[in-house]
C-alpha cells in the first residue's frame, strides 16, 4: 500500500467514473463511466477488467439476483440478462434529464436517481423501482440525486442531493418508504460537494466530496471522525469490497478539469483495510 494510504485499483481516464459496487457473487467490482456510456468490472484477485458499452449514458449498474445487471440509463431503468441481452424495465424519457446514482435497498428494490444535464433545481427525482417494474416517485424536485444507503438494521436511509451540501437521513417506514427527513451532516463551503456514499457495519456514513479531494466518514450521530485525502479533486463515490469487505474503492472524474487534471483523475483507487463494509443486496428483478 502507498504510504499515503491508497493504491491504484484501476488506472483509467474516465470522464465521469461513478458508482463502485461490490458484486459478492462474482467477486468483482462494478463501476461506470457515465458520459462514456460504459459499465466496467474489475477482479482484484486476477486484475482482469471487462467493459460493456451501453447505448445511453449510464448513471449506475448493480448486480441482479438472477444474474446480469440492472442499469440506470438516460431514459429509464433497464436489465442486462446473460442470455437474453438488454430490455427496458422502466422507460420514462424526459428531454434534458438522465439517470444518475442508484442503490439497492435491503428489500431488493432499486432506488434510482435522476438529474438534468444542466443541474437545474427541481429537475431530478428519486424513485423506487420494484422487481416487477413498478415505479414510485419518492422524492420529486431534486437537483442532483446522488448517494443513497441504508443503516445496518435497515431502519434509516441516507441520501444526498449534492447542491444542498448535506447528507440527509430518513426513517424507513413499515411500507418501505421514507419519512422524517433531517440533516445528518453539512459540508462547509470550500470543502466540496457531497456525492456518492456508502454505509459501513458500524453504521457510519462514508461520503465522497466532489471538488473536495477527500472521503469523509461520519458517525451515526453526524460527527465527522475521519478524513482521507485523495490525489484528485473529484472523487465521486465509494464502496466497500474485497473478500472481507474491508477495502474501500473510490471512483473519480476528469470532466471539467481540462489540462489541470492530475494523472490519476478518472481512476479507481482502493484504500485497504479502511473499515468493515456491509454486504450489499442484489436487485431482485
Amino acid at each position: 500500500m502507498s504510504p499515503r494510504g491508497w493504491d491504484v485499483a484501476v488506472r483509467a481516464t474516465a470522464e465521469l467514473g461513478e458508482g463502485p459496487t461490490w458484486d459478492a457473487t462474482a467477486g468483482r467490482l462494478i463501476w461506470v463511466d457515465i458520459l462514456s456510456a460504459r459499465v466496467h468490472t474489475y477482479d482484484p484477485a486476477t486484475g482482469r477488467s471487462t467493459t460493456l458499452a451501453t447505448e445511453q449514458h449510464v448513471g449506475a449498474a448493480k448486480p441482479r439476483a438472477g444474474g446480469g445487471l440492472v442499469v440506470n440509463l438516460r431514459d429509464g431503468v433497464g436489465l442486462y440478462d446473460p442470455v437474453e441481452g438488454f430490455r427496458w424495465l422502466v422507460r420514462d424519457p424526459v428531454p434534458g434529464r438522465r439517470g444518475n446514482d442508484a442503490a439497492v435497498a435491503p428489500d431488493g428494490s432499486l432506488w434510482a436517481g435522476t438529474m438534468r444535464y444542466d443541474e437545474a433545481a427541481g429537475g431530478g427525482t428519486l424513485s423506487r423501482i420494484g422487481s416487477d417494474g413498478s415505479a414510485a416517485e419518492i422524492l420529486p424536485d431534486v437537483a442532483v440525486s446522488n448517494g443513497t444507503g441504508w443503516s445496518p438494521d435497515g431502519r434509516l436511509m441516507y441520501y444526498v442531493d449534492s447542491p444542498t451540501r448535506r447528507v440527509d437521513v430518513f426513517d424507513v417506514t413499515e411500507e418501505g418508504g421514507v419519512a422524517g427527513r433531517r440533516p445528518l451532516a453539512h459540508i462547509e463551503d470550500g470543502a466540496g460537494f457531497p456525492d456518492g456514499l456508502c454505509v459501513d457495519a458500524d453504521g457510519c456514513v462514508w461520503v465522497a466530496l466532489w471538488d473536495g479531494a477527500a472521503i469523509r466518514r461520519y458517525t451515526p450521530d453526524g460527527t465527522l471522525d475521519r478524513v482521507i485525502r485523495l490525489p484528485f479533486p473529484r472523487p465521486t463515490a465509494c464502496a466497500f469490497g474485497g473478500a472481507g469487505l474491508s477495502d474501500l474503492y473510490v471512483s473519480s472524474a476528469r470532466v471539467g478539469l481540462g489540462a489541470a487534471a492530475p494523472p490519476l483523475a478518472g481512476s479507481v483507487l482502493v484504500i485497504p483495510d479502511a473499515g468493515r463494509g456491509l454486504a450489499q443486496p442484489a436487485f431482485a428483478g
